[in-house]
């Protein structure tokens, strides 16, 4: 009894991937770390695709501003600053922006930026335990939304000194094309300026809205 006590004990508190979620979305109200992002499109003739790669560094802040800035292979951002979705393509010096609220509801960024709890995600999303692998704990996200890009996340999480940290995005969208998103250094809680979430159209940009 003593030692079945003691085992009891010593156990980790999260007990499945939906537990890790819960405390991720309850506790870490921002963070930033840098990224690599693996893109696979669906194959063709029995051939699969080709994968390509990308990486640049990735912030967040609840609820709903983010930002990612691509670095490699070609620069890119993307800003969600709580109203607007900006995306601005450096080499066409061309900018798009998006009412946040039309395009965030049922995507990964939600999942990272915008609930702070399960039953906030569930509005959105069909939530399950997968089985502990590759030293991570694992939720699938399924949109309710039949109708959205996305198919499914994995949403991967680890173990960290501040709680539960946000390591691996594994999204497939409705076209087949499955796209990988690492994420290393994660640094919880990160007291991040205001600035990280603007967004002005450079000059001579062309600007464009949907």
């Amino acid at each position: 009894m003593a030692l079945a006590l003691g085992a009891a004990l010593q156990a980790p508190a999260w007990a499945d991937g939906l537990d890790s979620l819960a405390q991720f979305a309850a506790q870490v109200r921002s963070g930033q770390a840098s990224f690599t992002q693996v893109v696979t499109p669906p194959g063709k003739d029995g051939k699969p695709g080709a994968p390509k790669t990308q990486s640049g560094q990735f912030a967040f802040e609840r609820p709903g501003k983010f930002r990612f800035d691509y670095q490699k292979p070609f620069a890119q951002t993307i800003v969600a600053d709580g109203q607007t979705l900006w995306l601005y393509d450096a080499d066409l010096n061309q900018v798009t922006r998006k009412a946040q609220a039309q395009v965030l509801g049922s995507t990964p960024a939600a999942i990272v930026s915008s609930a702070n709890n399960l039953d906030a995600l569930r509005k959105d999303f069909e939530l399950k335990a997968l089985p502990d692998a590759e030293a991570q704990q694992w939720v699938l996200a399924t949109p309710k939304n039949p109708d959205g890009q996305i198919k499914s996340v994995r949403v991967g999480l680890k173990p960290g000194d501040k709680g539960p940290q946000l390591q691996t995005l594994d999204i497939t969208d409705n076209f087949g094309q499955r796209s990988v998103i690492t994420f290393g250094g994660f640094e919880s809680n990160a007291a991040l300026p205001a600035a990280t979430f603007q967004f002005k159209p450079p000059a001579g940009a062309d600007v464009l809205k949907e």
